[in-house]
């Protein structure tokens, strides 16, 4: 069983925090077997992560979270990144046509752009995989949520730390029955439903420290943007 990380964001998502090293150094040191950077409509980090990762002893799979009209869709196995503001279908399909892997994550969490809120649960349904387990989290119901439809749906799990900044990787991960050790073998055996997922809770004060860098970040982009 390989140990994957599959929600991880850097410096280039404007809430992350830290550079694809520093993340790379995170990854090793928890003694992970492969990462996804999966950065909010940027793929050029993820790209350099996936390239870099044999460095660190890891597998390195481009990713990236993407913002469509409905919510976050994470696409893995991508070589050129989707545009944000499609809609639910169009953002699936544009994952697919790169031969891709669709998860949904964190879908019943609506304030952080779930997509239960836009979409039917059958939408819900035609991901390739639901994200069971986000370690940012208050009470943990959405998880549970997210659990119970996978199951009753017999749709492939996944776990992700969402780590946005690099100590919180490996807070959560998938535990992938691959046939090697290679970015195509772990997708395709999540795509099977070869997972089996363990997390813990992200630490409350390091939710709002993310939190707060995001919206702190977001504030001064929006600032530097009326001198440009």
């Amino acid at each position: 069983m390989l140990s994957v990380e599959l929600h991880a964001h850097s410096a280039l998502s404007y809430d992350g925090r830290d550079s694809v090293e520093l993340i790379l150094e995170q990854a090793q040191a928890v003694g992970l077997d492969a990462i996804a950077v999966t950065d909010h409509d940027e793929i050029d980090a993820s790209l350099e992560a996936a390239e870099r990762a044999p460095e660190y002893g890891l597998v390195g799979i481009p990713a990236m979270e993407i913002s469509s009209k409905a919510g976050h869709i994470l696409g893995f196995g991508l070589e050129d990144a989707v545009p944000p503001g499609l809609s639910y279908e169009s953002t699936l399909e544009a994952i697919w046509e790169q031969g891709g892997l669709a998860v949904i994550p964190h879908p019943f969490q609506e304030s952080r752009h779930g997509v239960m809120a836009r979409i039917s649960r059958d939408q819900l349904a035609e991901g390739d995989a639901i994200e069971v387990y986000n370690s940012r989290l208050l009470t943990g119901r959405a998880n549970r949520q997210a659990e119970r439809f996978a199951k009753s749906h017999d749709l492939p799990m996944t776990a992700g730390s969402d780590a946005h900044i690099s100590e919180m990787v490996g807070q959560a991960v998938t535990r992938v029955e691959a046939d090697d050790r290679s970015a195509d073998a772990i997708l395709e055996a999540v795509r099977e439903g070869k997972t089996t997922v363990e997390g813990k809770r992200t630490p409350w004060h390091i939710s709002f420290r993310q939190a707060a860098g995001g919206v702190t970040r977001r504030v001064r982009n929006g600032v530097l943007g009326l001198f440009q």
